[in-house]
């Protein structure tokens, strides 16, 4: 009976100093999960947003490059910048269609402004975020906040607007609605070398949900044929190029 008791005690301190690394173990592991909670990552990187992330091939023709959240723009890509009268700033290749382009709109009795068009990376970084938090402050956890806001904002470095190839196009609201100016670029734009580029049922290709706002400059040559098309930018280059 002694030798029993005597292992029993042995079993138990063993025991104990084993239950005791293993909670000290797993408070250095939480310990260590929550400083990873403290800050938003960084989006660009893979880790980010679990897909694979390459930099965009720049065609022969660059008003063709393929920018989304699997091609990032090259680290050496650079655009010339003409900055427009409300200070909003736009690749100076896509200015005097744009400007044809508003000046025939207002022809028309329509008056566009360029609410968005250029963006620093910084910049970019910034509008995540805030997305981020929108959705987080209506009661969204953190993953999920950042899924959505993904639908919404393009993750630095994948976003057209850093090329400068983007405008988001809005009215300017004391002569003019959202609604008439979406209606006019939707029927003309191409006409000017702009194409929709997050078209009505194509999120799930574009990673990115329908604006009909967001117009993309292609250049005269091909905007009417993608526009005739019905395809995203992604599917008309992959037929066309096999690019994306």
């Amino acid at each position: 009976m002694t030798t029993v008791k005597k292992k029993k005690r042995s079993g138990g301190c063993v025991g104990a100093i084993i239950l005791t690394a293993i909670i000290f173990a797993a408070g250095v592991g939480f310990e260590k999960a929550f400083e990873g909670l403290e800050k938003l990552p960084e989006y660009g990187s893979e880790t980010a947003v679990n897909v694979t992330v390459q930099t965009a091939k720049v065609p022969e023709n660059h008003l063709l490059i393929l920018v989304n959240g699997n091609n990032k723009i090259p680290d050496d890509y650079e655009t010339e910048l003409t900055e427009l009268s409300n200070g909003e700033k736009v690749s100076s290749e896509i200015y005097p269609d744009l400007q044809k382009m508003f000046d025939d709109m207002r022809e028309a009795g329509i008056y566009p402004v360029v609410g968005e068009g250029y963006r620093t990376r910084e910049k970019q970084q910034e509008i995540m975020e805030d997305k981020i938090r929108a959705f987080e402050n209506e009661g969204h956890s953190q993953k999920r906040a950042e899924k959505m806001a993904r639908e919404w904002v393009a993750i630095p470095g994948t976003s057209e607007h850093e090329l400068g190839l983007a405008v988001d196009i809005n009215a300017d609201k004391e002569r003019s609605d959202n609604q008439e100016v979406y209606d006019w670029l939707y029927q003309n734009a191409y006409k000017y070398g702009f194409i929709l580029r997050y078209p009505i049922g194509k999120t799930k290709i574009t990673g990115i949900d329908y604006e009909p706002w967001h117009y993309r400059y292609v250049g005269r040559e091909y905007s009417e044929e993608i526009m005739n098309s019905g395809l995203c930018l992604e599917e008309w280059l992959e037929q066309n190029y096999n690019n994306s």
